[in-house]
């Protein structure tokens, strides 16, 4: 994905997910997800904690659980503050950004800092996902739905998956590898899979394509 797109992506992702946890009450504060053994406080507080460590120079410094476990405590509208607060101190940097930089080394190992920001895209987008579902709301798509597409394929390709053919409806194929399966379906659908949310079956293909289960 082009810099100006993926940055702006993520500032939208940012927004979004304020919005969405802004207004909610203490019962859907605290209602389960399917991210084992997460509450939805719990990934709003991942989101917001990663967001904070890279407006602070500190990101790896805290695991995914230690990120939950700090911000668990704070109020909905507490933590959206946190993370609009984040966004709008990272937000110089990341604007700023030339080509250069944008296809140098990241602070996360054998990532891009281009990639790195597209990471936190995908991250905000599925994880509101996680929180949609966990409330029993719709799902949203558009402009965070592709970037997460455009992320899963380059961590399919980078962690060595395929060969196959992706042709999910409504947007571009992507080949990784010549020749193998052709997987049809629903985007959102399919990186739900990608990621360990939903059964692969359903693309035809086995738990290999988790991305998370690729070491």
């Amino acid at each position: 994905m082009e810099r100006a797109e993926t940055i702006t992506g993520v500032f939208a992702e940012y927004d979004a997910f304020a919005e969405l946890i802004s207004p909610l009450s203490p019962d859907e504060w605290r209602a389960p997800t399917r991210c084992e053994g997460w509450q939805v406080r719990d990934v709003a507080g991942h989101v917001a904690g990663t967001a904070i460590d890279v407006s602070s120079g500190a990101v790896g410094s805290r695991t995914p659980e230690d990120q939950a476990r700090a911000l668990r405590d704070e109020t909905p509208a507490e933590l959206a503050g946190r993370l609009r607060d984040a966004a709008d101190r990272v937000r110089p940097f990341f604007t700023a950004l030339n080509e250069e930089a944008w296809a140098g080394p990241s602070p996360v190992a054998d990532r891009s800092l281009g990639n790195a920001v597209l990471t936190l895209v995908y991250d905000t987008f599925v994880h509101a996902d996680d929180i949609r579902t966990a409330l029993g709301r719709p799902a949203a798509r558009g402009a965070g739905l592709e970037a997460s597409l455009h992320w899963v394929g380059e961590e399919l390709e980078r962690r060595g998956w395929g060969p196959a053919r992706i042709a999910l409806d409504g947007v571009d194929e992507r080949s990784i590898g010549t020749g193998g399966p052709v997987l049809r379906g629903d985007p959102l659908r399919f990186v739900l899979a990608a990621t360990g949310r939903v059964d692969p079956a359903e693309f035809g293909v086995d738990e290999s394509v988790n991305i998370y289960s690729l070491r």
